[in-house]
């Protein structure tokens, strides 16, 4: 039998859609069985960027099994609305987001690892293998390829819109609510562990010292060292450099919020 389904998508799930079906209602044909998940994917949106949906008024998950006439509503992700009576697909997001990314977000991955903010990434990677960390470690995965996105294993993602990094940078920092939780210099840009401080007069110093340029030793007192590989950071003009950029994100972030 043949089945007639109204559908509409809301907010930014558009920009997965051919640009008539955006911001209005889509009339879907099918025969058989078909879930809301099958529904939703069938155009190309990816179900880790829905939020919420409602089959006649009512909230569903995405294992409802649509009926003839049924009209399914589709929401992305309420950053700080809650609704008596309706139930979310997805967990809040917000604070400790732990985050793994696709080959080609390398920059974004370093950036987020400037910011204090736990990014696992490694370019030799395929997508089968992306999915897998995610779903084992509970990470939220960033990408730009939807079809990542749209494995069944997969629970928490989204896809990046932006192509430049110094914007996704912002994206994620705004979409997931976390420009408050920035702690910049906390984490290694290298291999995402964990910075700590050095004092002189440690023996991890003693260690350390002879990988340390002798012009360097002569005026920086400050060192730190990266838990995880090893590396060893001071405030050089590097550090400057790199001071800039989080100056100019967290500048961003605070434009966004109208503070």
């Amino acid at each position: 039998m043949k089945s007639h389904v109204t559908i509409r998508f809301y907010g930014e799930l558009n920009d997965f859609l051919d640009a008539e079906d955006r911001q209005c209602d889509i009339d879907s044909y099918f025969y058989g069985i078909r879930s809301v998940k099958d529904l939703i994917e069938s155009f190309s949106v990816p179900h880790v960027e829905v939020d919420l949906i409602l089959v006649n008024g009512d909230s569903a998950g995405f294992e409802r099994i649509v009926g003839d006439r049924d009209r399914v509503s589709v929401y992305p992700r309420f950053c700080n609305i809650e609704i008596d009576g309706i139930k979310k697909i997805h967990r809040s997001e917000q604070g400790g987001s732990r985050f793994v990314l696709d080959v080609h977000l390398g920059t974004l991955a370093r950036y987020l690892r400037l910011l204090g903010f736990d990014a696992d990434y490694d370019s030799l990677r395929d997508d089968p293998e992306i999915a897998r960390i995610a779903h084992e470690e509970d990470r939220i995965l960033l990408t730009r390829d939807r079809r990542l996105l749209m494995r069944n294993s997969v629970e928490r993602g989204r896809i990046i819109r932006n192509k430049y990094p110094l914007l996704q940078v912002a994206e994620v920092l705004e979409h997931f609510g976390l420009c408050s939780d920035i702690k910049p210099f906390t984490r290694c840009i290298q291999c995402n562990g964990i910075i700590e401080p050095i004092t002189l007069d440690s023996q991890e110093y003693k260690d350390i010292e002879g990988q340390i340029p002798p012009g360097v030793k002569s005026w920086c007192k400050e060192y730190q060292r990266c838990r995880g590989c090893g590396k060893i950071y001071w405030r050089g003009s590097h550090y400057d450099n790199m001071a800039r950029l989080v100056d100019i994100i967290i500048e961003r972030c605070s434009k966004s919020r109208g503070i």
